[in-house]
């Protein structure tokens, strides 16, 4: 199973927020965490805005304003901010076009969103602050570091 790339990103952010909170230069702009965790801008932005509606981030306009990660993000499951970001579809396209012709009768479906769950199940515990731990968070705090910081 592969991770798409919204969700990658949502993570990366998420992490690099859970970081930043600790730090003097607390609320960084959406551009600011999307240069530290290298994705395009426009990407990010998106990102935020679903991270946003999940209740993971809070994000303020204007001066002192950005972007905060929220309790809920910072303690909430990482097993399912993968599942809200990924959303409920099959690991394979059983019912795309044209349509697999083994679906009425196929086991593998079932096995697959068996696996797909235990994958999910796997993270259910972890939080993104315990993922921000020593090596993971010096790496995030460095990226994107502004000159004379």
């Amino acid at each position: 199973m592969r991770l798409t790339k919204s969700t990658d990103i949502g993570l990366r952010i998420a992490m690099r927020l859970a970081v930043t909170g600790d730090t003097e230069d607390a609320a960084p702009t959406t551009r600011e965490v999307a240069d530290a965790v290298g994705v395009p801008y426009t990407h990010a932005a998106k990102v935020v805005s679903r991270l946003q509606h999940l209740g993971v981030v809070e994000a303020r306009r204007g001066r002192g304003g950005g972007l905060t990660l929220t309790p809920a993000g910072r303690t909430g499951s990482v097993g399912r901010l993968v599942r809200e970001l990924e959303g409920a579809g099959d690991v394979v396209g059983c019912e795309d076009e044209p349509p697999c012709p083994l679906r009425g009768a196929c086991r593998l479906r079932g096995a697959l969103r068996a696996a797909q769950e235990a994958f999910f199940a796997a993270l259910d515990p972890i939080t993104v602050e315990e993922l921000t731990g020593s090596p993971t968070g010096p790496v995030l705090l460095s990226l994107g570091a502004r000159p004379g910081s």
